[in-house]
């Protein structure tokens, strides 16, 4: 669909949805961001939803500014994908083994690993930078550095709420590998505590919103920002990459006889700030609840755990900032579903799927997503689809 413009303060939000539809808490902070003298742009996905500061499923442009809110505070979150030489038919027909081998491979919620994973012996990790990247935690916020170990031991594993790690048929029937991680503690500490520091910088007084403070360019405090918000962005990528050589390890031993292969890993981040050029100028786009999907490149939008996901192709759409939904996007909020919801419409609601069905995952039952298929339908002119997925196994925090 093409979008819609409702007017802001400062600039239009263009919308990829109904503004109709949007909750009135989401339509609020769309047109508080709106109002901030650095933004020179803001797209919505139609996976919009109210969040913490900033809304998700926004897209916010602007010049020499960055608001901490407007990532998120799970920096880096994102998604990857990996094409199997599995096809249906070689899968057994109990997942049970496959979903607690996985689930013994991988800490889940808020679980780690014994010791550090060391990438060095994994098969076919790409170690290069891997000690720099690590030499570089010396340089952030001395407020978090007490977290070294545990962001070690943390390293790969998959953690909680919407985090999922799935296993996949595509329309073919051949066998996906697709997991949705971030940049667990260490990130949201981080994201905490220069979330904080922007709250009480003179430039933030009297904003509609304080979450919605910023840092500006050429300050120490910017310089600070980026520098963890960039390893933060680091940290959340070698952890997807962990956990997929670690899926591709328990994959290959119990499909030994069928000798597993592996195609190209599709891997994307949704909440996170790129340094973008549009019109000549150049600007901190942050997106937050969004992927980027410059022309030909492969995105990932999943939906709920029983539902499906989508793997895509970036049209290159520069009215959105080259950006797509991350998502299916929550229609209700976790708390509403609790009440909704029971563990028998959890257990209707996947049925066929290989999962957790107590109460402790409720709140992430597909009812209280929108229907995946409407928000990809809402978003045809922002990318392309290459492959719907249907969940055979799914792992959650």
């Amino acid at each position: 669909m093409p979008y819609t413009e409702v007017p802001g303060a400062q600039v239009p939000i263009r919308m990829w949805t109904d503004p109709a539809t949007v909750e009135d808490g989401a339509m609020q902070q769309l047109r508080n961001v709106a109002t901030l003298p650095w933004i020179k742009g803001l797209a919505v996905m139609p996976d919009v939803h109210y969040g913490k500061g900033a809304t998700v499923g926004s897209v916010i442009a602007m010049h020499g500014a960055v608001c901490p809110a407007a990532v998120g505070v799970d920096i880096g979150c994102g998604m990857s994908a990996v094409k199997t030489s599995l096809t249906a038919n070689d899968l057994p027909g109990d997942l049970s083994r496959l979903r607690s081998k996985i689930e013994q491979a991988i800490p889940v919620g808020r679980g780690m690993h014994d010791h550090a994973v060391d990438p060095r012996r994994m098969h076919g990790f790409a170690t290069a930078g891997w000690d720099d990247f690590w030499a570089r935690f010396d340089g952030v916020a001395e407020a978090v550095k007490f977290r070294q170990e545990r962001a070690t031991k943390q390293m790969g594993s998959l953690g909680a709420g919407n985090h999922f790690w799935e296993l996949c048929l595509d329309a073919d029937d051949a066998v996906w590998i697709m997991l949705h991680s971030g940049s667990r503690n260490i990130g949201k500490e981080l994201a905490e505590y220069h979330m904080g520091v922007a709250q009480k910088l003179p430039q933030n007084q009297g904003l509609v919103d304080r979450d919605l403070a910023v840092f500006i360019a050429d300050t120490p405090q910017m310089a600070a920002y980026r520098n963890d918000l960039f390893w933060a962005q680091e940290y959340a990528k070698h952890n997807r990459d962990i956990m997929m050589a670690l899926s591709q390890d328990v994959v290959r031993r119990e499909f030994k006889k069928a000798k597993v292969t592996f195609g190209d890993v599709i891997s994307c981040h949704h909440n996170y700030v790129a340094e973008e050029r549009y019109d000549g100028m150049d600007l901190l786009v942050t997106r937050k609840g969004a992927i980027r999907a410059g022309s030909g490149e492969y995105g990932i939008i999943p939906g709920s755990m029983g539902t499906g996901s989508y793997i895509v192709k970036g049209l290159g759409n520069a009215a959105s900032f080259h950006s797509a939904s991350h998502g299916a996007g929550r229609r209700m909020s976790r708390n509403a579903a609790k009440k909704r919801f029971s563990t028998r419409d959890l257990e209707e609601q996947t049925r066929g799927v290989e999962c957790r069905k107590d109460s402790g995952v409720v709140d992430e039952i597909p009812g209280a997503y929108k229907p995946i298929e409407q928000v990809i339908d809402q978003q045809r002119d922002l990318v392309e689809v290459v492959a719907k997925l249907k969940q055979v196994v799914c792992v959650k925090g």
